[in-house]
C-alpha cells in the first residue's frame, strides 16, 4: 500500500472526546471518528490554508460546490447542481433542521431500529414522536421489513422518513432494489424521506452504496440527502456537511430552519478540507477501504478462533462491527460496564441503539491493525472469565 494505515498516532492530550474521555491505558473503540491520519492532500490543504493567518467568516466559493458535485458524479453516477446544496456544521444538525423543517411537535418520525442513537435525540429535541420499523435479524444479518414499514408509515401522523444508508449499526449497504421498494411506498403515502448517507465512501469491497435520491426525479424531489466527508475523510471536528435538496421549496423551508437553529455557517478549514479530498483523496480513499476491510475480516477470524459463541454480523459498510453477545447472558450495558472497567476497552452498547439492540455491542474498526489485536485480546479475557 502507498499510505500506511498501521501507522500508530497517539491521540491523548488533543482534547479528544474519543481519548481523552477515559485515563491512560483506555483503549476507545467506540465514537465514530478514526485513529488515522487524514489524506495528505488534506494537510497540505489545511497548512496552505493556515499559513494565511486570515479566518474570518467563511461563504464557501464555486470550487466547493465543484469538489462536491465532481465527486459523486465521478464516484457515484449522481448529477448534483450546485443549487440544491445547503452546507451546516455536521449531518446530526442537518438531521435536526429537516425534521424542525417539515414536522410540527407531536408528529411522528419513522426510523428504522437498530439506528444510530442520535436520531432518537434529533426527533425528541424537535418535541416529536419516533415510530420504529425494526429491521429483522435474519441469518445473521438484517434485511427490510416492508410490511411493518407500510403499516407504519400509513400512519398520518407519520411526516418524515429518516433513511441511514449505509445503514449504522446494522452494517447494510441498502441495495437499489431495496432503496426502489422504500421510495415507492413512501411516494405512495406522502412521505418525506431524509437520507442520511454520512458513511456512504465506506463500503466492502464489492459493494455499491447507491444514493436514495439518484434513482429517479420522483425520488429526487421528494427526499433530501445529508453527506459529508467528515467520516470517509476523519473530518469530523471541521464540522462541515451538506444538506442536498433538488425541490426549491423543500430547500427554503430547510435553510429557515438551519437558520433557526444557528447552524448555517461553515469554517475556512472545512471548506479547504473538503475540496482537497473530494477533488485529491480518491487513491488514499480507495486503500483505507481495503484496510478497513481487512480489519474486520481479522476481527471474524478472532472470534471464530477465540469467542465462537459471538456471532459478527456482516459489514457491507461503515467501519462499525455489530456483534451479536446474546450467548454471553449479559445485558448490553452489563457487557460495556465489564469490557470498561476489568478490560480497559469502551465500546458502546447495543441498546442505544433501540430496543433492537439489545445483547449487542458495537466496536469500531478504524485503527491500526495492532490496536485492534490488543483490544480483542483484553476483550477475550473479558469475556472469558463471563463464560
Amino acid at each position: 500500500m502507498k499510505y500506511n494505515f498501521d501507522e500508530p498516532v497517539n491521540r491523548r492530550g488533543t482534547d479528544s472526546v474519543k481519548w481523552d474521555l477515559d485515563k491512560e491505558g483506555v483503549l476507545p473503540m467506540w465514537v465514530a471518528d478514526m485513529d488515522f491520519k487524514t489524506a495528505p492532500a488534506v494537510t497540505a490543504a489545511l497548512v496552505k490554508r493556515a499559513e494565511h493567518g486570515v479566518f474570518g467568516y467563511t461563504h464557501p466559493s464555486a470550487s466547493y460546490y465543484t469538489a462536491l458535485s465532481g465527486w459523486f458524479k465521478r464516484r457515484h453516477n449522481w448529477s448534483i447542481l450546485p443549487g440544491w446544496v445547503l452546507y451546516t456544521t455536521g449531518v446530526v444538525p442537518a438531521l435536526s433542521a429537516v425534521i424542525k423543517a417539515f414536522c410540527r411537535p407531536g408528529e411522528k418520525v419513522l426510523v428504522q431500529t437498530p439506528v444510530y442513537n442520535c436520531f432518537f435525540s434529533s426527533i425528541k429535541n424537535n418535541g416529536c414522536e419516533t415510530v420504529s420499523s425494526p429491521l429483522v435479524y435474519d441469518g445473521g444479518s438484517y434485511r427490510m421489513d416492508f410490511t411493518d414499514f407500510e403499516q407504519k408509515v400509513a400512519d398520518p401522523a407519520v411526516k418524515l422518513f429518516l433513511l441511514c444508508n449505509p445503514h449504522n449499526p446494522a452494517g447494510r449497504v441498502w441495495t437499489e432494489a431495496e432503496l426502489r421498494r422504500i421510495g415507492e411506498i413512501c411516494l405512495k403515502h406522502d412521505i418525506l424521506v431524509a437520507a442520511d448517507e454520512i458513511h456512504c465512501e465506506l463500503t466492502a469491497p464489492g459493494i455499491a452504496y447507491t444514493p436514495f435520491a439518484s434513482l429517479s426525479p420522483d425520488f429526487l424531489n421528494r427526499s433530501v440527502t445529508c453527506i459529508s466527508p467528515s467520516k470517509a475523510f476523519n473530518l469530523a471536528g471541521l464540522q462541515t456537511a451538506n444538506i442536498v435538496a433538488a425541490d426549491k421549496d423543500l430547500r427554503a423551508q430547510i435553510d429557515r430552519a438551519l437558520n433557526i437553529n444557528e447552524v448555517c455557517s461553515i469554517g475556512p478549514f472545512g471548506a479547504e478540507a473538503l475540496i482537497a479530498a473530494y477533488n485529491e483523496g480518491g487513491e488514499w480513499l480507495d486503500e483505507l477501504n481495503v484496510y478497513l476491510h481487512e480489519n474486520f475480516s481479522f476481527l471474524c477470524e478472532f472470534c471464530a478462533r477465540n469467542l465462537p459463541q459471538l456471532r459478527v454480523t456482516p459489514l457491507e459498510g461503515t467501519y462499525l462491527a455489530w456483534v451479536n453477545c446474546k450467548a454471553l447472558g449479559r445485558t448490553s450495558e452489563e457487557l460495556a460496564k465489564e469490557l470498561l472497567q476489568k478490560g480497559r476497552v469502551r465500546v458502546n452498547a447495543g441498546s442505544l441503539y433501540g430496543a433492537e439492540g439489545e445483547g449487542f455491542i458495537r466496536l469500531n474498526l478504524a485503527c491500526p491493525r495492532a490496536q485492534l489485536a490488543e483490544a480483542l485480546n483484553r476483550m477475550k479475557t473479558v469475556f472469558d472469565a463471563l463464560l
